[in-house]
């Protein structure tokens, strides 16, 4: 919508007196623009994020006085973006200045990996062997997540693996939650493709020549077995460690409100929770994103 609008010039004995004023009144109202748009890009800098449910730019520390009063908060990321890990590294370390106990989950590592992540965090288990492991499990990314690794050793804070195995997901990808065994399924409640139309629509782009039919439902599963898996295991580790903040580092799609935290809500309905989301150009962006997306945006460079 356009700040100003233009009139018709006189054309009597008093335009030039009008030119000026009319240039005046223009560059007073432009320093004015300039001093609200400089304001505003204060009040966004690279340690603000976006209360979406507000509308208010938030500093971290502001933002990790309510985080720290959760259980759980989930922290998104594209997993090869170093400002991504930038941010939940800031993140885990705000809470944590709080005087919050915190814990940090990963979705680069399944459960069954927890004594690794404790042996490393006692020293008891080198880096090389830990970058063994995630390579193994998620790729060669490590370096991506060493500063998070390193800090969380130095200061105590637990690691918590909140993944299954690889080929289970596969596994119902291909053939569907129904194919897994007892063994397989674990403590797994029953997974079934029910999202909501956003999700659906989300998981239909992103599954491309498997959209519609059976393979759709699988690929669906495959899924919310994700999702729910690190629901369940989140919760579990929260109920067995009262007064610990779990901060869940994952992809942006299963921070996402209707990802993982939509299944711890109907896993644990009285679950204190927040969703931090980076902002990422034409896809999450402060005009778009809502409370039901996630409940801070924050700004990264």
């Amino acid at each position: 919508m356009p700040l100003f609008s233009r009139r018709a010039a006189s054309r009597s004995r008093l335009a030039p007196l009008a030119f000026v004023t009319a240039v005046s009144l223009f560059a007073a109202a432009a320093l004015l623009v300039a001093a609200f748009l400089a304001g505003r890009s204060c009040a966004r800098g690279g340690d603000s994020l976006l209360d979406v449910h507000t509308g208010a730019w938030l500093p971290l520390g502001r933002v990790a006085e309510d985080l720290a009063r959760c259980r759980l908060v989930a922290v998104g990321e594209t997993h090869d973006d170093p400002a991504h890990h930038r941010l939940q590294l800031d993140v885990i370390r705000a809470v944590a200045a709080t005087g919050a106990r915190v814990s940090v989950g990963l979705e680069m590592f399944p459960a069954g990996e927890q004594a690794l992540l404790d042996g490393y965090l006692l020293g008891r288990v080198d880096e090389e062997v830990l970058e063994k492991a995630f390579a193994a499990y998620w790729g060669h990314t490590f370096a991506l997540y060493r500063d998070i690794f390193r800090t969380c050793r130095q200061a105590g804070i637990p690691l918590v693996g909140l993944n299954v195995p690889r080929g289970l997901t596969r596994k119902v990808a291909r053939e569907g939650f129904a194919a897994l065994t007892p063994e397989e399924r674990g403590g797994l409640p029953l997974v079934a493709c029910q999202v909501d139309r956003d999700y659906e629509a989300f998981l239909r782009r992103v599954a491309g020549d498997h959209a519609g039919g059976t393979d759709f439902r699988y690929f669906c599963e495959a899924q919310v077995v994700w999702d729910t898996a690190m629901a369940v295991f989140a919760r579990d580790y929260l109920a067995a460690h009262p007064g610990r903040v779990l901060v869940v580092l994952c992809g942006t799609t299963h921070a996402w409100k209707r990802g993982m935290p939509y299944q711890v809500r109907r896993l644990a309905p009285d679950l204190p929770l927040r969703v931090i989301l980076p902002e990422i150009p034409g896809r999450i962006e402060p005009a778009t994103a809502g409370p039901g997306d996630c409940d801070y945006l924050a700004a990264v460079p």
